[in-house]
């Protein structure tokens, strides 16, 4: 399906209405390496909010430095460059209000999804998109953070067999026209962007628990193959850190680059 900038600037402008957001730039190539990582090399120089939509990535980037593998059409990647004026300490819960208001807009256009901590959206149990956000700072001393979005549309079985695990896909959105489906999230993410500025993580943290993919669920945290902690897994508390009620009591669990993964 072709996406084009206009189409996706004329979509947005009639989903926006009446509501007024910093003037966005929104670029469209065929193929990159990876999304994130060309913003990321611009991010010092840019001077309004930037989209950036590759039909295909070569070298998609996930959480911990591993791979987001994707294929033409099947898989719709993004990135977003959205500037803070204040410093990067003020940008944590970022990545998980994201995945709020990706989900949130998914749950709108018909697709059941639940969030998994930190940064995944799950569809039956398995992955339908994931979020990168990284952040970078400017010549003028504010704040780039680089959201990247992956999303799964439809998985050919090669490439679900190179991911090495079953994953999900959204073939309702699949039907949609492109640059309305990219409009659609990016104006979910205009306005969540917009609040978190604002109020930053504390707006998300019921709407995140009500995501809430393991609530109540036993759990493990694993660093780099490592088991870190095990315990039932709550939910997150107002800076997006993980509540773990433990045999020893509750402990918090920060981001950083460990992994959650259920317990039979």
């Amino acid at each position: 399906m072709h996406i084009d900038e206009k189409a996706i600037e004329q979509a947005l402008y009639h989903l926006n209405q009446a509501n007024e957001y910093p003037a966005l730039s929104i670029e469209v190539v065929e193929q990159t390496g990876s999304t994130n990582a060309d913003l990321m090399q611009r991010a010092k120089s840019l001077n309004t909010p930037t989209l950036l939509v590759a039909r295909h990535q070569t070298a998609g980037k996930g959480r911990a430095g591993r791979s987001w593998l994707s294929a033409p059409d099947g898989v719709l990647t993004f990135s977003l460059a959205w500037e803070f004026t204040s410093g990067a300490q003020t940008l944590i819960g970022l990545p998980l209000a994201v995945g709020v208001a990706i989900a949130e807009r998914l749950q709108q256009l018909g697709v059941p999804v639940k969030l998994k901590w930190p940064n995944d959206i799950l569809k039956e149990s398995k992955k339908l998109a994931g979020i990168l956000v990284e952040s970078q700072v400017s010549n003028t001393g504010s704040t780039w953070a680089i959201i990247g979005i992956g999303l799964n549309l439809r998985v050919p079985e090669a490439l679900e067999k190179s991911i090495g695990q079953a994953v999900a896909e959204a073939t309702w959105l699949a039907q949609m026209d492109r640059n309305q489906l990219i409009a659609q999230l990016l104006q979910a993410l205009q306005v969540a962007l917009t609040e978190f500025t604002m109020q930053g993580f504390a707006v998300f943290n019921e709407r995140w628990n009500r995501l809430h993919a393991h609530a109540q669920q036993l759990v493990m945290i694993v660093d780099q193959q490592v088991l870190v902690q095990q315990g039932i897994a709550i939910g997150v508390d107002h800076q997006g850190s993980l509540i773990l009620q433990t045999e020893n009591g509750p402990v918090l669990i920060h981001s950083g680059d460990v992994s959650l993964r259920p317990l039979p």
